[in-house]
């Protein structure tokens, strides 16, 4: 299994390099790959800031590529429900440390914007400091 990094993940998704894109092509779709929680926090940035696609646009995109047949995402249920949070409104950075937090006694932050996003998805365990 190969490791990949965030630029191999966004080239594949959009395809905006020709060259580049087709060598991320050829590698995922010809090997098995792991993508990194890190990696996929930082794709949803770049696609989100950098190339400006809509929440819903995001969570579709990291969805189809992570269901790809030679990739293996890390902590995937921890993502997929993050991605539900994201096209719900949450930030997908807070919602990972949502999903990776849950065996803990609740979640402190001084976020109030967080708080309330969290609470209105259902998650009581979060608090402000």
């Amino acid at each position: 299994m190969i490791a990949i990094d965030t630029n191999l993940v966004v080239r594949y998704v959009t395809g905006d390099h020709p060259e580049q894109s087709g060598r991320a092509r050829k590698l995922i779709d010809g090997n098995p790959v792991f993508v990194a929680l890190t990696v996929m926090l930082e794709v949803e940035w770049v696609l989100r800031s950098v190339y400006v696609y809509r929440p819903a646009d995001v969570a579709r995109a990291l969805r189809a590529f992570g269901g790809l047949p030679t990739v293996t995402v890390a902590d995937e249920g921890v993502v997929a429900a993050a991605l539900d949070l994201a096209e719900n409104g949450m930030d997908f950075a807070d919602a990972l440390h949502l999903g990776l937090s849950a065996h803990c006694e609740y979640f402190a932050t001084f976020d109030r914007k967080f708080v309330k996003a969290a609470k209105a998805a259902g998650y009581t365990k979060v608090e402000e400091a």
